[in-house]
């Protein structure tokens, strides 16, 4: 068994906005493992901000460089954020997309090809000269390169976001102004998948599971008919004490109910859905309520799916968006680096450090 020590429950808490004893639990329940204990919470419905499991962690930029039908954008990071303002680190990773650009490197989201891109054009010597002269660690973490027929770039944040993308089938100047605005959906609204098909069968699995695991450890939010049953089942093996019940016969048409039951009678509830989930994930009405979240997440994190920012009428879709300026135009990849993100942030408290060094002395 793991040791879940109180920094694990903290670092899971602001990456899932959970409460702080849901999190021991998940960690608990995970064996300490972080992925899992994320995913735990979600199946249990007690995390509540899930955009957060990808919060910035670290300091640096990000910065692009294009020519022709061809551009690069890189991430370099450094310790603080002074650093990212400063002069000489801001040319630097401007030379590392320069150098990317030019390498034959195609690079990827996880750092692919980083290693072979510092011996090029006297990079690494570089990197430990601006390291020496700077006095932070500086490290190059990644790059990707895009070709295409048109291609647009945007940086956001004077380089916490950095956004490429590329499109097909047509490349005047309305398409490189509508791939431009896209370009700063892409920052703004951090969709993870250009359109559905891009999502594997396996993901698209997972997020089922989560869903209905998510949908049955709630049951206030059961349709009617299955709250109904889960209740009957609750009142026949008597999980329910006196007081709850007394509560469920004076207010079960009240859509307020669950306001007014006990902890205990939620989890009992919760625990019943759960044990029935085989025969729940065949009803209709529950199938239909688990497709309309899924349908609804796949919009939010789908790029051709989500409300064009821009919309006039507050509706109209990327894909729509894109058709209304030319059907022949077509969004075939975007790659977007948000500095920092999935990487742990160094905590620092300079009161205490310097607490601790004068009690060595």
């Amino acid at each position: 068994m793991a040791n879940i020590t109180a920094a694990m429950v903290k670092e899971l808490r602001e990456m899932t906005g959970a409460g702080m004893m849901d999190c021991k639990k998940a960690l608990n329940e995970t064996d300490g493992d972080m992925d899992a204990a994320v995913e735990f919470l979600r199946k249990s419905g007690a995390a509540k901000m899930e955009k957060k499991a990808s919060r910035i962690a670290a300091e640096g930029i990000c910065r692009i460089a294009c020519e022709g039908n061809t551009a690069v954008v890189a991430e370099v990071n450094s310790e603080t954020d002074f650093v990212a303002k400063n002069e000489v680190f801001q040319e630097f990773v401007q030379k590392v997309a320069d150098t990317a650009l030019k390498s034959g490197l195609n690079g990827g989201k996880n750092g692919e090809d980083v290693a072979e891109l510092l011996t090029k054009d006297g990079l690494n010597e570089l990197l430990v000269e601006k390291t020496a002269k700077i006095g932070e660690k500086l490290s190059v973490r990644r790059f990707e390169k895009v070709t295409a027929d048109c291609i647009a770039t945007y940086i956001h944040g004077g380089g916490r976001i950095g956004v490429i993308i590329a499109g097909s089938g047509a490349s005047d100047d309305a398409a490189k102004e509508a791939l431009t605005n896209l370009a700063m959906q892409v920052a703004a609204m951090s969709p993870q998948y250009r359109e559905r098909a891009d999502i594997s069968e396996a993901e698209l699995a997972k997020e089922k599971e989560i869903t209905i695991d998510s949908a049955l450890n709630d049951p206030a939010s059961l349709p009617k008919p299955i709250l109904n049953d889960v209740f009957a089942k609750a009142l026949e093996g008597n999980k329910l004490n006196d007081a709850d019940k007394a509560v469920y016969e004076e207010k079960k048409n009240d859509k307020y109910l669950f306001n007014f039951l006990s902890e205990e009678a939620k989890a009992a509830l919760a625990a019943i859905a759960m044990e029935g989930k085989a025969e729940y994930v065949e009803n209709k009405i529950f199938s239909g309520l688990v497709d309309g979240r899924i349908s609804k997440h796949l919009k939010e994190i789908c790029l051709m799916d989500q409300v064009y920012v821009k919309a006039e009428d507050g509706k109209q879709s990327v894909a729509k968006y894109i058709e209304s300026v030319n059907k022949d135009l077509k969004v075939v990849k975007f790659v977007r680096f948000e500095v920092g993100e999935g990487m742990e942030k160094k905590n620092e408290d300079f009161a205490a450090e310097v607490a601790a060094q004068m009690a060595g002395n």
